[in-house]
Formats: structure tokens, sequence, C-alpha cells
């Protein structure tokens, strides 16, 4: 009943033993993984591995620290593989500005409109990375929501960072909030508080795994995206049959799986 809606399958800590990973994803009740492309040539690893493994799909993009890749000819790639039956959405996309000028600002956010301009022609949804930038990236999408024909359901704010008034108006302007593995740890009260709150109706999980491993320290894999699914049930006192349903539902709805 588990859709680990965003993680990363090509992956190098991955390239020994997925098969593996995938056998114990499904043995914890994950039916569906989303992996997600980071430039062109990751984008094509996932579209093949969505095309090897009944259970995996994929989205493609160009993320912001790959910014400087971004070009009519890669973007074009993206398109075209963005057509594939299994590619449900455009991702990783968005604004990273933790590493000062690297890539240059300007840079990112000139890649990150493209993707969604790539996205609305599509009419796909977006995956959208962000760290360091909850202004910029709000302003983005405030200006992207009041272009006609704008989808209601866009896309999600994956590995959510941000404060609640923030989760609050990209919920407004039609974005689902996104949990991964570092929703369950120790010293992640104020995210706790944010997904206590928010509507179960708006929230999907997911593992960004190999990385946020519950188990801090270790890799993280697909399955344990049941205990994200738990540790929200576990905030808004309810069962885990409960939240994993509707998070499931609301991934099954946004991208058309």
């Amino acid at each position: 009943m588990l859709i680990d809606a965003h993680c990363h399958l090509d992956d190098e800590q991955f390239a020994h033993d997925l098969a593996d990973v995938i056998v114990r994803a499904e043995q914890a009740g994950v039916q569906t993984l989303i992996t997600a492309g980071v430039d062109v040539e990751s984008s094509r690893r996932v579209v093949a591995l969505a095309e090897k493994y009944r259970i995996v799909y994929a989205v493609v993009g160009i993320h912001p620290q790959h910014a400087d890749t971004s070009n009519d000819e890669n973007l074009k790639t993206i398109c075209e593989l963005a057509t594939h039956r299994k590619i449900v959405g455009i991702g990783e996309i968005g604004l990273d500005f933790y590493w000062a000028q690297n890539p240059p600002r300007e840079m990112q956010i000139e890649n990150f409109a493209a993707h969604l301009e790539l996205a609305a022609e599509l009419s796909k949804p977006v995956v959208i990375h962000n760290r360091n930038a909850d202004d910029a990236l709000m302003e983005i999408l405030r200006r992207q929501g009041v272009q006609p024909n704008a989808p209601t359901m866009r896309g999600i704010l994956h590995c959510f960072s941000g404060d609640l008034a923030m989760a609050r108006e990209a919920i407004d302007l039609g974005y689902l909030i996104s949990f991964a593995g570092n929703l369950t740890f120790k010293n992640a009260a104020r995210l706790q508080e944010i997904a206590k709150v928010l509507p179960l109706e708006k929230i999907i999980v997911e593992t960004d795994a190999p990385y946020l491993s519950p188990a801090r320290g270790k890799r993280n894999e697909p399955a344990n995206v049941a205990l994200v699914a738990k540790k929200i049930a576990e905030l808004k006192n309810i069962d885990a049959m409960t939240a994993e349903k509707i998070t499931t539902h609301n991934s099954q709805k946004l991208f058309g799986i």
C-alpha cells in the first residue's frame, strides 16, 4: 500500500545490489518506486530502470546543482525522455542556494523556469528540490500560479524543509508536501510539527534513498518509506494503515499511476 515518491535508484550506492533493494521494498509493502534523474545521463539511466523493473517509475530533469549543463540540446533530450510511458513527471528540479554561486543563481532560476514550462507543455507534475532558496522558489511558483489554464495539481515539494507558512502557500498553489526519512530524526521537531498540522490529503511520503536514512549513518532504501508513513501516523495519532492508504492515494492521483 506504499509508494516511495522520490528516490535515486541509479545512485552508485545501489550499483551492486539494486535487485535485492527492490525485493526488500516489495516485501515491506512498497508497490511503486519513483526514481529521479538529476541530469541528462542520470535521466537516461532512470528511464532504463523503469523499463527493467515492473514497480519502478521515473521523473526526468536537470537538478539545480547541474544547471550549468542546461541548454537547448539537453532540454530537448529531457523532453524526449519525458514522453516514455513510465515517466510520470519532471524532476528533480528547483533551486539550491546552499553553495554560494555554484552554479550561479541566475543560471539555476533560468533552468528551473525552463523545466516548469516543459512540464506545463507536457501536462506532467514536477518534483521540486529546494535548499536555502525559500523566497526565490516561492516567487517563481507564485508567478506560475497566475498563468492561464494552470493545472490544479502541479507537483511536490520534495523532502520539504521550509516553514509552515511556506507549506500552506505551496498547497494553496496546487502542490503536495513530501516528507522524507529526515522526518524520523530526533532533531526534526520543527518538521514534525509541520507534518502534524498539515492535512493528510496534501502529504506524500518518500525516502530520498540512498540519502536521509532513518537509521543514521546507514544507506537508506525505499523499504524505509514505511517508517516515514509510520511517523506521519504517530504525529497525527491515526493508525498506520490510514496514513499509508491516503498518502499512497495522493501519489497515485498526482502522478497518474
